[in-house]
């Protein structure tokens, strides 16, 4: 009986700890955005996360044509095709040690995140972070993305991602406390 209660207070002590922890750990939006839609929903999932955003800025702004997928010479057709693909990118953050937990979010091509998400990832040192993956998408799935990241980047503590098309608040809240 005193042993119960005694596993009964640690787990209760060990729960609690866990939870001031998570709520502790300075929470990052990432986004990269080439049309506008992914940074509405960074915007969103910042606020209802209280977390800090990040615009993941091309060095070279990516045009129409750039974008043009049907374009087999277009800019984001060739650094898709090409796996080591790394864009430039500006404005890099001074303080990502500070963040305990990232959400990376992007567009979906060619059924996966750009490759400018991991001139991103290779960027910072992600170790002990929490890192969750959130697309938007005119119709494919996110998972081949997740499954890409975790592949490239096995070492990271990845969260299960989520594709964010026309998601409520509420939805987005419920989604964010399942994450930590």
């Amino acid at each position: 009986m005193m042993l119960t209660a005694l596993l009964a207070v640690s787990l209760s002590a060990y729960s609690q700890q866990k939870t001031e922890t998570t709520m502790e750990q300075k929470v990052l939006v990432a986004y990269f955005s080439a049309s506008g839609t992914t940074k509405g929903v960074a915007q969103q999932l910042a606020e209802v996360t209280g977390a800090d955003l990040h615009e993941i800025k091309p060095e070279q702004p990516y045009t129409d044509a750039d974008l043009d997928w049907n374009d087999q010479q277009s800019r984001s057709t060739l650094e898709m095709k090409d796996k080591y693909s790394r864009p430039p990118i500006t404005d890099k953050l001074q303080n990502m040690q500070g963040y305990g937990v990232v959400y990376v979010g992007f567009p979906i091509w060619w059924y996966t995140c750009p490759t400018i998400i991991n001139t991103f990832m290779e960027a910072y040192d992600f170790q002990g972070k929490i890192i969750i993956p959130f697309a938007t998408s005119g119709g494919s799935s996110i998972k081949k993305a997740c499954a890409d990241l975790k592949a490239a980047y096995p070492q990271l503590n990845w969260k299960e991602g989520k594709l964010l098309n026309r998601i409520s608040k509420e939805e987005l809240q419920k989604w964010t406390e399942g994450n930590l």
